[in-house]
């Protein structure tokens, strides 16, 4: 079965501590940051991604791009994210496809329930990155440790005629 994550960008940034203060500072940093975040969770679930920001906070016409392999769609004018996720969660959803949408607006996560959609809040989301973080951590010191540790410590001078030997330069 495919997963499709539908984020309600801004609202995501207006809960979360960390992108809450970036968002205070610079709105694109905190966009950014969240597109970010939601690469790894990508990475780590294998889930399709998509990030909805409202024309609200950027004027102009509909744009939808990719970055970091995450679906990036700024709403047309007057179009909330609500309405787009709304409207994306019946398109998306069929017998193959589960729809999981991150917001903690309490209107849309009842509508969204209604078209089948599973909800994650904003709280929810958070913690999920959080423990992913923790597992990718254990799983690279994991790694690390494995690496063989007795290496053969060589001279400068050593080295260089290794070098040389390894480019045929004898």
């Amino acid at each position: 079965m495919k997963n499709i994550l539908l984020v309600d960008g801004y609202n995501i940034i207006g809960a979360w501590p960390e992108l809450k203060r970036l968002k205070e500072r610079d709105l694109s940093a905190a966009r950014d940051r969240l597109i970010e975040i939601m690469a790894e969770y990508k990475a780590f679930t294998g889930f399709q991604v998509i990030v909805v920001f409202d024309a609200y906070y950027v004027q102009g016409l509909e744009r939808k791009f990719k970055n970091h392999q995450i679906d990036i769609i700024y709403t047309r004018e007057n179009e909330t994210a609500d309405e787009r996720i709304e409207r994306m969660a019946i398109e998306l959803n069929n017998i193959k496809t589960q729809i999981h949408v991150a917001t903690s607006d309490f209107t849309e996560q009842w509508a969204i329930f209604g078209q089948g959609a599973l909800r994650k809040s904003a709280r929810e989301l958070l913690n999920e990155c959080r423990h992913m973080e923790k597992e990718v951590d254990k799983k690279v010191k994991v790694q690390t440790e494995k690496k063989p540790t007795s290496r053969i410590p060589l001279s400068d001078e050593v080295y260089e005629k290794f070098e040389k030997w390894r480019r045929g330069q004898f």
